[in-house]
């Protein structure tokens, strides 16, 4: 398909997976750790440098229509999260980090088997993919550290506040292994997972493409004013304050402890604009300007209650998880199938980012056989990770398959990328054809 497209033969190729967060859901962008592992689905370009300016993309899906621009004058538009724009963040990326503007261009055709919009991350991968590809036509060389810190800060071109574990684990992962990422500065631990489990996931069919809407980018919004006014409360110099889990390096106390702040400092009923900056002594424009991003800016309502109260519990079930990893007691695939069903209970009521296609499905997977099940990704759509017994996984694929796709209309979209058990995969890499 190469050749039909572009008259000539890929040089070199380069991959990068898709991942599924364990758990540790919406806390990356608030400083805190997460547990994710690169499922073996990923994004593949076949790359060839010319020697024009001329940056050409293809896609193997005919849904995603053929782009070309020139190397050195890449726009992004924000409004419009169209498939080569993830593209262009990646090579923006790179050639900001050098600080290039001399480029040559190139003809690049991109796979992949990540199912869009699934919460599995395909849009980081592609970023994550196309960041390694412009970085190896320039024959230049960075760690995995600084490619992954690159392409999570280059995504936020296309609008979204994220937090960098897609693409850190996508760049660090190793096969037969999960992660526990950490932020500031950013590394990566292995966490062994129990021999005796799978984990499953589950496509609720329910597409959810965060940069097209704001219930994300208003999630990041809340945390950040959330710990504003913890900080505030607790007399720290708030408006230095972006992150939660700032406001507990500062306070130096225990994720306990911070719940209790929250249950004291913050009350559940929503906070209206104009509270929040009666709290901090601001006015309607410099919270506007200073601290929403554009597309939150006329938010009416912000939960700040709740969204700390998910992300300070959610941090202590990561290292939890990863606690129980380590010891691997006799109930290990009991204990972190409850953990994960406390992170759903806790995204579905505190975050508000499950719908109830998650929900059944969640309910669904627990009742064939699963230990534990939570949704995965941002949510509102996308899917669920489910721990099961491994000598239970051909009833419980059988089960669900039936209960939850067969019973539907979602039987049209079936496929096998609705519904499969995955290991820990390997991370991003260049290759040449053997």
């Amino acid at each position: 398909m190469f050749n039909s497209k572009f008259g000539s033969i890929p040089k070199f190729y380069v991959r990068a997976p898709g991942r599924v967060n364990i758990i540790g859901e919406h806390i990356d962008y608030c400083g805190y750790s997460v547990l994710p592992m690169a499922v073996e689905q990923d994004m593949l370009i076949a790359v060839e440098p010319v020697k024009t300016q001329t940056l050409q993309l293809a896609n193997t899906n005919p849904l995603y229509p053929d782009f070309s621009t020139n190397a050195n004058n890449i726009q992004i538009d924000k409004t419009k999260p169209l498939w080569h724009n993830y593209f262009l963040c990646g090579f923006k990326g790179i050639q900001e980090h050098f600080g290039l503007s001399n480029l040559t261009g190139m003809n690049c055709l991109v796979d992949g088997n990540i199912p869009p919009s699934s919460g599995l991350s395909s849009s980081s991968a592609l970023v994550c993919c196309a960041g390694l590809v412009t970085l190896t036509v320039l024959g230049m060389n960075l760690s995995k550290v600084e490619l992954a810190e690159i392409c999570a800060k280059s995504e936020r071109y296309i609008g979204t506040e994220g937090g960098g574990m897609d693409q850190s684990i996508s760049f660090l992962a190793e096969e037969g292994t999960a992660k526990l990422i950490e932020f500031s500065p950013l590394r990566a631990t292995d966490v062994k997972l129990p021999s005796e489990a799978v984990f499953v996931i589950a496509n609720s069919c329910v597409e959810m493409n965060k940069a097209a809407t704001s219930h994300f980018n208003i999630r990041v919004m809340e945390c950040r004013l959330a710990a504003k006014l913890l900080a505030k409360y607790r007399g720290l110099q708030w408006d230095k304050v972006l992150r939660l889990e700032e406001v507990q390096a500062r306070l130096g106390v225990s994720l306990q402890e911070m719940l209790w702040i929250t249950e004291h400092a913050l009350h559940p009923e929503p906070y209206s604009p104009e509270e929040v900056c009666r709290c901090l002594g601001i006015s309607l424009q410099e919270l506007r300007t200073q601290i929403l991003s554009p597309n939150t800016q006329d938010v009416l309502v912000f939960k700040l209650h709740q969204r700390a109260k998910h992300v300070y519990s959610e941090a202590a079930r990561v290292l939890q998880f990863k606690k129980i990893c380590e010891e691997a007691p006799d109930n290990t695939v009991q204990l972190l199938g409850e953990l994960m069903n406390q992170s759903h209970t806790s995204c579905r009521d505190m975050y508000e980012c499950s719908c109830p296609e998650l929900d059944q499905l969640v309910d669904i997977c627990r009742k064939f056989g699963a230990q534990g099940s939570r949704l995965t990704g941002a949510g509102w759509g996308g899917c669920t990770v489910s721990i099961v017994p491994a000598d239970r996984l051909t009833s419980f694929l059988a089960n669900v398959r039936e209960a939850y796709y067969q019973r539907s209309d979602r039987n049209g979209t079936f496929e096998k990328q609705s519904l499969f058990a995955t290991k820990p995969g390997g991370g991003a890499l260049v290759f040449l054809e053997a």
